[in-house]
């Protein structure tokens, strides 16, 4: 099944989060299509429960995701989702939102609480996307573990619910990443991979696809109905390999200094 992943829903983004953003214009028309397709939407909770008791899933289902929390998720998205009555999941990078927690990280204009109380109110699933949003394998058990808890702990404390699912920040994980954040509570978690979800990937792994701000509505169609990923996403997955090379060589020397 497709996993879309979204960031920011603008009709003027900064030039952080241009290439990720999309239109408002753009998000309505993509949304209005998936209700003509048929597809059902459901939430990432909604997701891991039915592949974990491996019963059927609903007719052409599709999992609609919001990474940061950008204020435009709430201006801008909300009221078209609602519109249609559509599920979706916003994952919160609890440091960056307006506030008491406010790490000063945002790219963007962030959502307030206030605003992530009316989403959650409104039916969105609220999901945790780390605390500063760091790339997770890069970091010491010690701050790993700070990350993953400390997003979960904030979320619960303005919800009243702890957070379920969870969203690697970069789309970076590994195995001992996922292990943390199965210990953290969190019971599923979505990385990129641009290509289509399947169980086999596992509830810690599952895999998007990326809507980028110049997507436009016949590649969105492939997107959504599975045709051509591969070939969309080739430049993308090349330049994602390469940087994981790098990564690796870099905790390789992280590791090598470490026993110096």
């Amino acid at each position: 099944m497709p996993i879309l992943m979204y960031h920011a829903v603008s009709t003027a983004p900064n030039d952080a989060t241009r290439a990720l953003s999309v239109a408002p214009e753009a998000f309505a028309e993509q949304i209005a299509l998936i209700d003509d397709l048929g597809f059902t939407p459901v939430s990432t909770a909604q997701l891991a429960q039915w592949w974990r008791a491996t019963g059927p899933l609903p007719d052409r289902p599709v999992l609609i995701t919001f990474d940061d929390g950008y204020e435009g998720v709430h201006r801008h998205a909300l009221p078209v989702l609602a519109k249609h009555g559509f599920a979706s999941t916003l994952f919160v990078s609890t440091g960056w939102l307006r506030g008491t927690y406010d790490t000063g990280g945002g790219l963007d204009t962030m959502l307030d609480w206030d605003q992530v109380r009316e989403l959650a109110g409104e039916g969105v699933e609220i999901g945790g996307h780390s605390h500063t949003h760091p790339q997770l394998d890069q970091l010491t058990d010690d701050a790993l573990r700070f990350e993953l808890t400390r997003c979960r702990e904030i979320v619960a404390d303005e919800l009243g619910t702890a957070p379920v699912s969870f969203a690697y920040p970069y789309g970076y994980s590994s195995r001992r990443v996922r292990e943390a954040v199965r210990e953290a509570g969190y019971a599923q978690a979505l990385a990129v991979g641009n290509a289509l979800a399947r169980r086999r990937q596992g509830p810690y792994a599952l895999q998007r696809v990326t809507v980028h701000r110049n997507t436009g509505i016949e590649e969105f169609e492939r997107l959504v109905e599975g045709r051509a990923i591969a070939r969309n996403f080739a430049r993308d997955r090349a330049l994602t390999k390469g940087y994981a090379m790098v990564r690796r060589a870099r905790q390789v020397r992280k590791a090598i200094r470490s026993r110096v």
